[in-house]
């Protein structure tokens, strides 16, 4: 059920039929035409903007339009008043037994509440994290990976199908690097001095690949030039490295469906491929660009390159994608890995980046619109930067890591439910402060707290209820008399319930999962509400003692509320709380 789906429907029909009569002309077009919850409670449960819309096409003043459309929406039994505010929009009160119906129908769908067809099952493939392959995943990572998974869920939730894939940076030159590190940890295994020089990675977590290299290959590669070694060596390091990432993941509780090698792309005709069908579609040039900003035109070497005529996709500066030497650019096989998405059916592609790519969108778009011929759809979401706190100070580096804050360091302190849902508190363009003391707290300004608290309180009236031994199943509450669920406490909390379909697939549409969280605090805010004020008001009690029938209207619409929490709290990737300790 989406109750603001099934009254737009009303809303259409009722416009349609206006259309029938010659009230309005023909085809005019609904697409903007809404309906939602009102900015201001106090005016009603729903507004739409019909009239406001549709006034200028159809050559009419917007409050006739709205006073000819609140007659036709009273005739619904749904609505019990159609009022006309401003300049024309419509006002809606629904009737009380609606409320009731939203009620079991989310305790009737259960964890499918609020399920969307809105994808169509359409294929996107959710690009996240594709860390450098070349240490453990840091706190950056961490913000990429929670939300990159929440996002794939959400998206799955309202009907795409969805893929999640990470992009194994395995070809460029610091795979070098980890190998020559790598190396040095071997001949410390080996019992020698490593020489961990500047430019190397300097981690402990090398350590156990060392070892590793030294049960594998014994002292039978010392001293043996670089040519002989660095092949293999880099081969294992990096297998090594994506057991780390993998257990990483896991550790947030995240798992790729896809994990792709960049290696892949070279020698195996993929990236000449890409760039053929650029050149077929007349987009490969050779030319000279201009000097970058801020350079000076002496510090400039002007150079004929093979390029990506990218302005010809809103880009503002074709992009090289070979060098004078021959080899490709960084960008060339960037380009190679999208085709293959779309060669792979995907029809929507979303690229999860850190804030230091900024300068990557416009030329990464441009390139999957060319190949594509604007037929495929590339979002990419920027992730900001996050601030760890402990005890009022700034987080300290791990020294296992070397250089930064490792993800297996802000879980171990926090906990993934913890980590997960307080990463997500935040739009992914927005930075981020994470302080360890403050996300542990239980406090209403902890959300992570005070939602859990929320379905956990639900949870212990459903307790509560049984020992008394009322009959609490679903099947029980749904079929209860939920007449009697008429304070504005209990209807705010029933009308909160019955945005949440709605709010679903404007958060899919925008690629947010934020708003998720948003609302589960709101919700949570409302249920909260609505236990204090049963301490001062007995009848608004979730459980009545002596009376089943009271009990369970009211624990219905807990259970309804929990219901929500726990289907919300899943697409973050958070296992609702039965209970708080």
């Amino acid at each position: 059920m989406n109750l603001f789906a099934d009254m737009r429907a009303v809303v259409l029909t009722a416009l349609d039929q206006m259309v029938a009569e010659g009230v309005l002309p023909s085809g005019l077009d609904y697409a903007n035409v809404t309906v939602e919850p009102p900015r201001d409670a106090a005016h009603g449960d729903m507004a739409t903007n019909a009239a406001m819309v549709l006034a200028k096409p159809a050559g009419s003043k917007p409050r006739d339009i709205a006073d000819a459309l609140a007659a036709r929406l009273t005739a619904d039994p749904r609505v019990a008043a159609a009022e006309v505010a401003g300049p024309g929009f419509l006002n809606l009160r629904l009737n009380v037994s609606v409320w009731a119906d939203v009620t079991r129908a989310a305790l009737s769908e259960g964890a499918d509440y609020g399920r969307s067809t809105l994808g169509a099952k359409e294929r996107v493939n959710v690009e996240f994290v594709s860390a450098n392959p070349t240490g453990p995943m840091h706190v950056g990572h961490t913000r990429g990976a929670v939300f990159g998974d929440a996002l794939a869920a959400l998206l799955d939730f309202a009907g795409y199908d969805v893929t999640r894939e990470y992009y194994i940076n395995d070809g460029g030159a610091q795979v070098n690097v980890l190998a020559r590190s790598a190396f040095e940890r071997y001949r410390e295994a080996n019992g020698l001095d490593p020489d961990i020089r500047e430019g190397l990675y300097p981690g402990d977590y090398l350590i156990p690949v060392g070892e590793a290299l030294k049960a594998k290959y014994g002292d039978s590669l010392i001293g043996k030039p670089e040519s002989v070694w660095l092949d293999e060596v880099k081969d294992f390091a990096v297998a090594e490295m994506l057991k780390m990432i993998r257990g990483d993941l896991a550790a947030l509780n995240v798992h790729m469906d896809v994990f792709y090698s960049e290696k892949s792309l070279y020698g195996t005709g993929q990236i000449e491929a890409a760039i053929k069908r650029l050149s077929d579609l007349g987009l490969i040039y050779r030319g000279v660009l201009e000097p970058p900003k801020g350079k000076l035109p002496e510090d400039w070497e002007e150079r004929e390159q093979l390029l990506f005529r990218s302005t010809a996709y809103g880009d503002d500066v074709d992009r090289p994608i070979q060098k004078s030497d021959g080899s490709w650019t960084y960008f060339a096989p960037d380009i190679a890995y999208h085709w293959t998405k779309i060669e792979r059916g995907f029809h929507k592609l979303i690229d999860v980046f850190g804030a230091d790519h900024g300068g990557y969108v416009k030329r990464m778009k441009a390139a999957v619109a060319a190949l594509s011929q604007n037929s495929v759809d590339l979002d990419i979401k920027l992730i900001q930067l996050v601030r760890l706190f402990k005890n009022g100070e700034p987080f300290k580096m791990s020294k296992r890591a070397g250089t930064f804050v490792t993800l297996r360091d802000v879980v171990e302190q926090a906990g993934a439910d913890v980590t997960r849902f307080h990463l997500l508190t935040r739009k992914n363009d927005a930075a981020l402060d994470f302080d360890f003391d403050k996300v542990l707290e239980q406090s209403k300004d902890n959300p992570v707290f005070y939602v859990q608290y929320a379905h956990a309180r639900v949870a212990s009236v459903l307790r509560k209820a049984r020992d008394l031994g009322f009959d609490v199943s679903d099947a029980a509450l749904i079929g209860a008399d939920l007449s009697g669920n008429t304070h504005e406490a209990e209807l705010t909390l029933a009308r909160k319930i019955a945005e949440w379909p709605r709010l679903v697939e404007i958060a899919a549409r925008a690629n947010e999962p934020h708003r998720i969280a948003f609302f589960l605090y709101e919700i949570a805010s409302d249920l909260h509400a609505l236990w204090n004020r049963g301490n001062d008001e007995t009848q608004l009690r979730f459980v009545q003692e002596g009376d089943a029938a009271a009990s369970q209207a009211k624990i219905a619409l807990a259970r309804a509320c929990a219901v929500v929490i726990s289907t919300g709290l899943g697409i973050l990737g958070v296992t609702p709380a039965e209970e708080m300790r």
